[in-house]
């Protein structure tokens, strides 16, 4: 189309000449939005080459008087070539209100000429750019297949990195010779002092059961809340350049941790079991195994929790001191009578369920012990041993809800552990 000044107006070509690929990502979903933004600057233009315009015949006006002038000798110009009269600026003898309006004759062939080619460009613009949204979405739906794809071989590629790293440094943490000679020390001793001891004296066999749970409740917590405070400095690093998720760090530290954790209680039971004389049964033993190695797997969850939350060794571990001091006291073995105030702490403890676990396993409901005692007829013998049964054989709580329980906290302190790390920030 022709222009201003004879020059071309490319707008028609430019429009049919788009290039749609860099245009796809403006969603234009209709034409009055596209046509707000746009005549803005139509009008702009429109304003300039009105303003060039009238700069133009002004300068060829002003030529024309002055060559008048030269050609006259310097007399003053005819009054139809006076610039002003009564404050009117006349060019050529015209004044600027006889002359037609040039801007609203531009406006008037832009509506007439441009706007329609415009407007079908623009719908056009539309409508590939709706295709391609529905093009791209599928291609996006791909791309997010095979980036969940990519980010679980990457999650599986840091886990492996991070457990065969753990297993490395906890390897020696583990089994180091102070840490072994306190385990074997503590299942010898345990089995001399109960050495085959007798099924019928409930007494010391409830002690030993109990001891049992202190020292794999206590030891295990004590270890685990170490592990986050003295790798805090290396964690927040790492994580800060961004050389693996919180998720493959953890799962390959907890992970990491059972082979490590559950050789040694294995070891101690097998000691002690045998040289106390406990229940001569493969599949006795075999339960109070399985009881022993997930307490102890709870034990290190709870450390690990308030190690996490705490991020100090000294603050972390007097904390786990305390609170095992509290779950100790009020297991069931010292105080049968807890006060109401304080019985709500033993439905959190841990060796509470661990103990009556224990218990259920060598004695199971205590029909056949009080039987063969003869606590079923009053006025007999042996009443100390009646009030045992009692009180602690016969228990508070079913085995199939304390094994549920302590699934649940085996759960939740990791949890706990994991969200306390999350607030740790790189």
């Amino acid at each position: 189309m022709p222009g201003f000044g004879g020059v071309e107006a490319p707008i028609g070509n430019t429009l049919d000449g788009l290039d749609h690929s860099k245009d796809t990502s403006r969603d234009l979903r209709d034409f009055p939005s596209l046509m707000s933004s746009c005549y803005p600057i139509t009008l702009k233009f429109i304003d300039v080459c009105f303003k060039v315009k009238i700069q133009q015949e002004t300068n060829s006006s002003r030529g024309r008087r002055i060559k008048r002038m030269f050609s006259h000798g310097g007399s003053s110009a005819a009054p139809s070539d006076q610039i002003y009269v009564s404050g009117v600026c006349k060019l050529d003898g015209v004044s600027e209100r006889e002359r037609p309006n040039v801007k609203q004759t531009l406006i008037a062939s832009y509506n007439t000429l441009l706007a329609p080619k415009v407007k079908a460009a623009c719908m056009e613009i539309t409508t590939v750019s709706a295709k391609a949204t529905r093009l791209k979405g599928s291609h996006s739906s791909k791309e997010h297949r095979q980036s969940n794809t990519v980010d679980l071989s990457t999650w599986f590629h840091q886990f492996s990195i991070l457990f065969q790293r753990s297993l490395k440094e906890r390897k020696h943490e583990s089994f180091n010779s102070l840490r072994v000679f306190q385990v074997i020390t503590a299942a010898i001793l345990a089995g001399l002092m109960w050495w085959h001891s007798d099924y019928r004296d409930i007494q010391d066999r409830l002690g030993l059961l109990f001891f049992i749970s202190i020292f794999w409740g206590v030891l295990p917590s004590f270890n685990a809340v170490f592990a986050f405070p003295q790798e805090r400095a290396i964690f927040m690093k790492e994580r800060a350049s961004g050389m693996y998720t919180l998720s493959s760090y953890f799962m390959a530290r907890i992970i990491g941790d059972l082979p490590m954790e559950l050789i040694l209680p294995t070891v101690f039971l097998i000691v002690t079991y045998w040289m106390a004389g406990l229940k001569p049964d493969l599949v006795a033993f075999l339960l109070t195994l399985l009881v022993l190695l997930g307490y102890v797997l709870v034990s290190q969850g709870l450390g690990l929790a308030l190690g996490a939350a705490i991020m100090d060794a000294k603050q972390a571990s007097t904390i786990v001191t305390v609170t095992m001091l509290a779950f100790v006291l009020t297991g069931g073995y010292y105080v049968h009578k807890v006060p109401s105030c304080m019985a709500w702490i033993k439905y959190i403890s841990t060796t509470y369920y661990s103990y009556k676990l224990f218990i259920n396993v060598q004695y199971g409901e205590g029909k056949k012990i009080s039987s063969m005692l003869g606590c079923s007829h009053h006025g007999r013998s042996n009443t100390v041993s009646c009030k045992f049964i009692d009180q602690d054989i016969a228990g508070q709580i079913s085995p199939e809800l304390s094994v549920a329980i302590l699934l649940l906290m085996f759960v939740g302190y990791r949890l706990l552990a994991y969200l306390a790390l999350r607030r740790i920030k790189g």
